[in-house]
């Protein structure tokens, strides 16, 4: 049986003070150091506040992390094991793409055995099904999208959809998955690439260390407020 959890997303975000991505080979601080950088960087391009937001709370989803246990190849402390947390991820129910990360171990994964899956490029689902009616293989991303979607916020669809596909690298970089992708689509990874850019490339340690969480918070607490207020279901 699901057990939720209500917190204050400040207080979530206090748990991930000191988690660190053991699956980022750029960032070496507390993944809240990543999300504020992320959220600075799209706040100094002058997108819109919900994209801000969306920035500052991307890898919250790796909160899954106090809920495990060493059966389940974690420990529920930050700094242990952190299976399927992090990572790049990719939809079950067709054949893996060869753009996945380290394709070389795609044998390894049952899916790869089983013609349900295998029998076309298409796998399980038809042509034009778009993404939003696929499964994808679930980590941090999966995860906050489906809370996020359970808990009503008001962050608008092209905002949650940056949560849900953003690792998504075969898809969005790799070119994998044209055929499930509805016309709609073509504008969410348009998207995506766009919240990427600042994902990737505002990993800095050394402007990581300088950043002031408390004079920042403020700011985006009015933005919590405004999208996400009171308590959420974990």
């Amino acid at each position: 049986m699901l057990s939720w959890v209500a917190l204050h997303l400040a207080v979530a975000f206090s748990a991930l003070d000191g988690y660190v991505d053991s699956s980022d080979p750029d960032m070496a601080l507390p993944n809240i150091i990543h999300n504020f950088q992320t959220a600075e960087g799209i706040r100094a391009a002058g997108h819109a506040d919900w994209m801000q937001l969306v920035g500052l709370i991307h890898d919250m989803g790796k909160l899954m992390f106090l809920w495990g246990d060493a059966a389940d190849g974690q420990r529920g402390t930050a700094d242990g094991p952190q299976w399927a947390l992090g990572g790049d991820t990719w939809i079950a129910g067709v054949p893996l793409p060869a753009s996945a990360v380290f394709p070389e171990f795609n044998p390894l994964n049952a899916d790869e055995r089983d013609p349900r899956y295998n029998a076309s490029a298409l796998g399980v689902y038809y042509a034009g099904i778009g993404l939003d009616n696929v499964l994808f293989a679930y980590g941090h991303d999966e995860y906050l999208y489906r809370m996020l979607v359970g808990n009503a916020v008001a962050i608008p669809p092209a905002g949650l959809r940056m949560f849900r596909y953003h690792s998504c690298y075969p898809w969005h970089s790799g070119g994998a998955y044209r055929e499930l992708m509805a016309p709609e689509d073509h504008a969410t990874l348009a998207h995506v690439l766009e919240f990427n850019r600042f994902d990737l490339y505002t990993k800095d340690e050394n402007s990581g260390r300088a950043i002031d969480l408390d004079a920042l918070w403020p700011y985006y607490q009015a933005l919590i407020d405004k999208y996400m207020p009171g308590e959420l279901r974990w």
